[in-house]
């Protein structure tokens, strides 16, 4: 590991902090003044907050990033310039350099877009496109300096198919739908205050705890420094708008956030060489897009919004419901509905004139359906801890379990 750069990283990641602890207060008018607002709906007063706070973190930590890009490049890595006492200079690390680069181009854009979406609320389909042409610079990176498209197998599998299997196109197709489930992701788990920055400051701690666990190990430290230079700047900037952000929030932080957390995750997880570990930290992330699906594939009407109800007497969050004909279920819908129903994992009220009604199908209104309505805080506390844990279920399946699959 380079002490030195980390280091100074980490001194202007708490630079980055202090910036964005100053700024977002003071954009709060200026964004409402602009009408860039949302209702806070889980409120008694409903009342208009800043929306889209997500961008001025964002280019909070390009602009730390740009700070560092001299350091790495002349700390460490540049020996000296002066060839009159015979000192070589060494070999500038070109692909290290246009690997930085590249990826603060893919999260600049990506946040980009993200901006634009919470402008004019852009349609389901361009949300899965764009993170896929945001992604083109990185894999065009990967395929220049590396070009790695082969998988080792468990040891299950070798006397089938061998020790590895090359997966050629495969594996970039692989990386950019990692690219649209990481920016998304975040973005479906969504609707209770301090949510969004919640789970991305835990998934960021938990890279950079494996980032550290393999520096020590001495495991292709080049990659793992690469992402602790990112994760440092995303985590104090995070920190920031969670102050904000968390019950009550003072802030929102809109599909600009959404989008570039999920890319910077994407881009450290694949130039990290670290991409199918990266998914054991967004274990809360897939079950709530697996118990999504039968809604985003339309199985159960979905509505715009499916948000917990909140109840102002009790002050409490409450399932979320939808309404809809049970005539109008096809044959595969009422087979999902079945197995969701015999698994006690839905609600499910019929009516004498033939409609239903069930919860929507989030891992919010799955909390709510097990424990409860809870308050706000106490629901966005749960699903936290709930990724917390996530994470140490992750690193004993990277450590201890991958043993009795792999080669030691």
């Amino acid at each position: 590991m380079n002490y030195n750069c980390v280091i100074i990283n980490g001194l202007l990641s708490m630079g980055g902090y202090a910036i964005a602890v100053r700024l977002i207060p003071g954009f709060r008018q200026k964004f409402i003044d602009k009408n860039r607002v949302g209702k806070d709906f889980c409120k008694k007063n409903q009342k208009e907050i800043p929306e889209s706070m997500g961008v001025l973190i964002g280019l909070v930590f390009l602009v730390v990033l740009f700070l560092f890009i001299p350091v790495p490049f002349t700390l460490g890595e540049i020996i000296a310039m002066n060839t009159n006492r015979g000192i070589t200079p060494a070999i500038f690390p070109h692909e290290k350099f246009v690997e930085l680069l590249v990826a603060l181009l893919s999260i600049a854009v990506m946040m980009l877009l993200g901006f634009i979406d919470d402008i004019f609320d852009l349609r389901w389909r361009y949300k899965l496109i764009l993170p896929s042409i945001a992604m083109i610079p990185i894999l065009m990176v990967y395929a220049v300096y590396y070009n790695l498209t082969t998988i080792i197998m468990p040891k299950f599998l070798r006397p089938i198919v061998g020790y590895s299997l090359d997966i050629g196109a495969l594996y970039y197709v692989y990386m950019g739908m990692l690219a649209v489930f990481c920016t998304n992701a975040i973005n479906i788990l969504a609707g209770v205050n301090g949510l969004e920055v919640g789970q991305s400051l835990v998934i960021s701690a938990s890279i950079l705890l494996y980032n550290f666990i393999e520096l020590a190990l001495g495991h292709q430290v080049d990659a793992h420094n690469f992402s602790v230079y990112l994760m440092l700047p995303f985590l104090a900037v995070s920190l920031a708008l969670w102050k904000f952000n968390k019950y009550p929030s003072q802030v929102f932080v809109g599909d600009t956030f959404c989008y570039f957390a999920g890319m910077t995750f994407a881009v450290v997880g694949i130039l990290g060489h670290f991409s199918k570990t990266l998914i054991l930290f967004f274990l809360p992330q897939i079950i709530n897009f697996l118990y999504s699906i039968p809604q985003l594939l339309k199985f159960i009407p979905c509505p715009r919004h499916r948000l917990p109800k909140y109840d102002p007497k009790s002050d409490l969050l409450q399932l979320s419901t939808t309404q809809f004909d049970k005539n109008e279920l096809n044959m595969l819908s009422r087979l999902v509905v079945t197995g969701l129903k015999s698994l006690k994992l839905i609600t499910w009220q019929e009516m004498a004139d033939g409609r239903v009604t069930t919860n929507n199908f989030t891992l919010i209104n799955l909390v709510l359906l097990v424990f409860g309505p809870v308050h706000e805080k106490v629901l966005t506390q749960m699903l936290m801890g709930f990724q917390i844990l996530c994470t140490l279920l992750a690193l004993i399946i990277r450590y201890p379990l991958a043993n009795y699959f792999y080669d030691t």
